[in-house]
């Protein structure tokens, strides 16, 4: 895939220069195709029909509706269903758990971050990509959505970093608490502990939803073949693996984790946590 080519289509609903072109400015900087549109209920529904984003940017409050009736709305048409990130002017957990109900895949509060747009763009997209895809991030995110993990929770986040991470410095797999996790933690300026126990939530609300079909097929084998759910350790070995088999063969530059001997990640001697 051309590295010039946008791969995402993310529709803001804002016109507004300081608001809804700034952010698709800064989305458009970053090779993520941005548009906008009136703030508006019906020019927005009319447009996430006709131009089919992957993403849609939101915010909470509209003329004459809101963002929890927009995704109603949507998913009630039956067709294919973009990714919300609703945009709210105060910080609610409650507000923010209404809306995840009602279909936003992410809750920003203001004052928005306008760097960290593209990062939040690509930490909720969901698309299928061709073999020639080559941007890590967005692969990772299709990778551990397709298998049932919700993009709102902390372990999202941070088991999303882990495999960046470890892909990139593969002796990390090698130590993943003492190296991993700190490095995960420093990243989101957290702890090492609430690493650790968010991804393995994660991995537990996966395994959980028994969605054997994605699991099977993001695993390669039967999963009836595992006693219990596969350990942070080796979750993030074999996703890390699946990843850096994957840049290298489109030449993003990183070392592979399995080396010249291309063994199976599983089988390396990956820690129990």
């Amino acid at each position: 895939m051309n590295k010039d080519t946008p791969v995402l289509k993310v529709f803001v609903c804002d016109d507004t220069a300081d608001y809804g072109i700034r952010i698709a400015s800064k989305l458009n900087e970053n090779n993520i195709y941005a548009y906008t549109r009136k703030k508006d209920a019906e020019v927005i529904l009319n447009s996430i029909a006709r131009d089919c984003p992957d993403v849609v940017i939101i915010d909470l409050s509209l003329n004459h509706s809101d963002a929890a009736q927009i995704m109603r709305k949507v998913n009630a048409n039956g067709t294919s269903t973009p990714q919300f990130i609703v945009i709210s002017e105060v910080e609610n957990d409650f507000i923010s758990r209404q809306l995840i109900e009602n279909g936003a895949a992410y809750v920003l509060s203001k004052p928005l971050n306008y760097d960290e747009i593209a990062n939040t763009v690509k930490l909720v997209a969901v698309k299928k990509y061709n073999n020639e895809c080559d941007d890590a991030e967005l692969l990772v995110t299709n990778l551990i959505r397709n298998i049932g993990i919700p993009a709102h929770i902390k372990g999202y986040k941070f088991l999303r970093t882990a495999i960046l991470e470890s892909t990139a410095n593969p002796s990390y797999l090698e130590a993943v608490t003492k190296k991993l996790y700190p490095r995960v933690a420093e990243i989101h300026q957290t702890e090492s502990a609430r690493v650790e126990r968010a991804i393995r939530h994660a991995l537990e609300i996966a395994w959980n939803r028994n969605d054997k079909t994605a699991i099977n097929e993001f695993f390669g084998c039967n999963t009836e073949n595992f006693t219990s759910r596969p350990t942070n350790s080796e979750f993030i070995a074999l996703a890390s693996d699946k990843l850096a088999m994957h840049m290298k063969r489109t030449s993003l530059g990183y070392r592979s984790i399995i080396g010249e001997n291309n063994l199976n990640a599983l089988n390396r001697k990956i820690p129990k946590i």
